[in-house]
């Protein structure tokens, strides 16, 4: 029998699996629209959803006395969402990957302006790292105006102010409704982009569009439940084991080998997220970003 820490850890690396795949697979299809692969996210991301909805809410799960704060977060985790899977089809999987880890680093910066929080020099030095790593890794594609090295940024930016309101919607409603709430949003805007051209999808393209959705749809909720059986401290720092299948992936499927300057500036990112991880285990303030897509 496995302990609650074991299970959380377990969970965890499920999740990270689960992600890493679903990111393969949205970099595989990018012959079909953003849009329709938001739509098979959000509507196949709603099945394992209501697995966890109790049988006593069922006939008004979808009731909140929060309306206002769930549209910012659905609004800042759909242009996260569609930031990323525009990323990973034009940037090498390695890199993409490298620079999301930097979203704690946002999450600092705006905790400032959205909770008030006090930064201490450590998690300043941790920014700066952060940001200097950030730099190393986008530099060709400042140079080359390489414009895609945008959008990994603007997902960290995105998953950074969806961190902060969820850890505001948590204190009154359920994971799953927030959960819910997203996959309905993504589906929505999945819909509405029909008239920009969508693709009609060969049967093996079409079982793996549904797979983003039931990928990611579980991997967020595998990831919550990691987080509510175990320490943070202790699975945390298992995320970044999506930076080495980024790069198997990357190598193996399209050749693609990180430079030089890609693997010191992640190592950067990754140094400073885990000074800011360690600060916030230290002054009790868990400001867990996970990836909610």
């Amino acid at each position: 029998m496995l302990s609650k820490n074991q299970l959380g850890f377990l969970y965890m690396f499920l999740s990270i699996c689960a992600f890493c795949f679903m990111d393969l697979i949205v970099k595989w299809t990018d012959n079909y629209p953003i849009g329709q692969v938001m739509f098979f996210r959000g509507f196949f991301g709603i099945i394992p959803i209501f697995f966890l909805i109790p049988k006593s809410r069922l006939k008004n799960f979808y009731q909140t006395n929060r309306p206002g704060l769930h549209l910012l977060r659905c609004s800042a985790g759909l242009i996260a969402l569609a930031s990323i899977f525009q990323a990973l089809r034009n940037l090498p999987l390695a890199t993409v990957t490298s620079i999301t880890f930097a979203a704690p680093i946002f999450t600092t910066i705006l905790s400032i302006f959205f909770l008030s929080e006090k930064i201490g020099i450590y998690r300043w030095v941790a920014v700066f790292f952060g940001f200097f790593g950030v730099l190393i890794i986008t530099e060709p594609g400042l140079s080359d105006l390489n414009i895609f090295y945008i959008y990994p940024i603007i997902f960290c930016i995105g998953m950074s102010y969806v961190a902060i309101t969820i850890r505001q919607l948590s204190k009154t409603e359920p994971i799953w409704l927030i959960s819910f709430f997203f996959s309905f949003a993504i589906t929505m805007i999945g819909i509405l982009s029909i008239p920009f051209g969508w693709v009609m999808p060969k049967f093996s393209d079409f079982s793996l569009l549904c797979l983003i959705g039931l990928l990611g749809g579980t991997a967020n909720l595998l990831l919550s439940q990691s987080y509510k059986l175990s320490e943070v401290s202790l699975v945390t720092p298992l995320k970044y084991l999506a930076l080495v299948f980024a790069i198997v992936f990357g190598y193996f499927i399209w050749d693609e080998v990180p430079s030089i300057k890609t693997l010191i500036g992640a190592s950067l990112v990754v140094f400073s997220s885990i000074i800011i991880f360690r600060r916030e285990i230290y002054l009790n303030k868990q400001v867990t970003v996970s990836r909610n897509e």
